[in-house]
């Protein structure tokens, strides 16, 4: 087969910016300098990997992650794919002689990003980012949560409830590469929802989850993730709004779901000067009232912004948690959480241009 000539990669990757390449626009709208600064410091960049090879460059490394998050691509299949495409080298900046990083190093990397809150470091660091280019928190906060599943783990009812309690498995610990592929944080959520039978009408369906759960505050006005926190799939979302709720929002209105409508939650928000604009519960054994259901519609049609962020996340990143520990899911969640951030803010730069 013919070698790729100087020319011909020339005309190559013309012909994918041609073609729109999102890299490309990725690259021209999130400057990733910003972050390097934290990475070097979070990274440990100072030390040398074992072997005495110098390490690679920061952002390089951080782009990769990015890449990882955009395509749902595993350790070894990233390596691959930065070697077979051209649009992942140029977003790199890499050239065909450079080195790529191989899946043991992006692992140890990855790994490193649970130390000292570095991912939240970044995240607050592209948050003022997009401050300082004119996207200031408005229009009020809407509060979520979404499950992000996890492989299901195969335990006896016994051990399910040792877990539970924080316990571990006698036979787990006589077995310490068994118990390294033990999930001890993740946990089971059973959700129902109505579906339709032939003979009962809408009945009640559960279905079990199992995983994490990724709580979330978004703006109104713009769409951008704020704040947000990672817990088992099971924590009740009520108890998570006190970290959600984003001061720097110019409107007070809160709005999420009845979940959130405890008289803990409303003390603190009145406390706290926002306003409550969540959903209101059903009365037990009583119809809803007319004027309740009306407010709660209007508000699903303001909340319903929100489920943007989870099907973008899901749908087009494959967000799943592959990895093991509450801690490593924080990081797999913090990294789409930020990379949905990046992706939000290319379609309001892109809005601009074409609005003029």
């Amino acid at each position: 087969m013919k070698q790729l000539g100087l020319f011909g990669l020339s005309k190559r990757l013309k012909d994918l910016s041609e073609n729109g390449d999102p890299l490309e626009k990725l690259s021209q709208i999130v400057d990733f300098e910003q972050f390097r600064s934290e990475l070097e410091t979070g990274l440990n960049f100072s030390e040398r990997l074992k072997g005495g090879r110098p390490p690679h460059d920061a952002v390089v490394v951080f782009k990769i992650l990015v890449l990882q998050t955009l395509y749902n691509l595993s350790d070894d299949q990233i390596e691959y794919q930065i070697q077979d495409r051209l649009s992942f080298m140029r977003f790199l900046g890499l050239h065909l002689s450079d080195k790529v990083p191989d899946s043991k190093t992006i692992w140890l990397y990855r790994e490193r990003f649970s130390k000292d809150g570095l991912m939240d470091r970044l995240f607050s660091k592209f948050g003022d980012t997009l401050v300082n280019q004119g996207y200031l928190a408005m229009g009020g906060q809407i509060v979520d949560a979404s499950i992000i599943q996890a492989p299901r783990q195969r335990m006896t009812k016994a051990e399910k409830e040792q877990v539970k309690k924080g316990e571990i498995p006698k036979d787990w610990q006589a077995k310490p590469n068994q118990l390294a592929q033990k999930d001890l944080d993740a946990r089971w959520m059973v959700k129902y929802t109505k579906a339709k039978d032939d003979t009962k009408g809408a009945v009640d369906l559960a279905i079990p989850f199992f995983g994490y759960k990724n709580h979330l505050s978004t703006d109104r006005r713009f769409g951008f993730i704020r704040k947000s926190q990672v817990t088992a799939a099971n924590a009740f979302d009520g108890h998570i709004l006190p970290d959600l709720l984003d001061s720097a929002n110019t409107c007070r209105d809160v709005y999420g779901d009845t979940a959130y409508n405890t008289a803990e939650n409303q003390t603190h928000l009145e406390k706290r000067g926002f306003r409550s604009k969540l959903h209101c519960k059903k009365p037990k054994r009583k119809t809803m009232p007319t004027l309740i259901k009306r407010g709660n519609t209007t508000k699903s049609r303001i909340r319903a912004h929100v489920e943007h962020v989870f099907a973008v996340q899901k749908e087009q990143m494959g967000l799943f948690v592959r990895t093991i520990g509450l801690k490593r899911a924080k990081i797999k969640i913090g990294l789409a959480n930020l990379t949905y951030n990046m992706k939000r803010l290319i379609f309001w730069e892109q809005r601009k241009l074409l609005m003029g």
